[in-house]
């Protein structure tokens, strides 16, 4: 799955706003660069790795993606 900028729902309910995706210096992994849109204490800004963030997870009895497009940025 490609990640590309724009608004994401985390399966808990809490909305992010995925800035781009970086590679790590030394082993080329690629991560998901995100910002929370609330008040979150601990950081404003968070790095992911990209299989983690694309990933599923279970859920109320579900399996669920970590987190779900709500609005991409087009980059024309």
């Amino acid at each position: 799955m490609k990640i590309k900028p724009g608004i994401y729902k985390h399966y808990k309910g809490e909305k992010y706003k995925v800035h781009f995706v970086s590679k790590h210096s030394e082993t080329l992994e690629e991560f998901v660069v995100y910002e929370t849109l609330y008040d979150n204490p601990e950081s404003k800004f968070w790095v992911r790795p990209i299989d983690l963030f694309t990933d599923e997870v279970a859920w109320e009895g579900k399996r669920v993606p970590h987190f779900t497009a709500l609005t991409i940025k087009d980059s024309k």
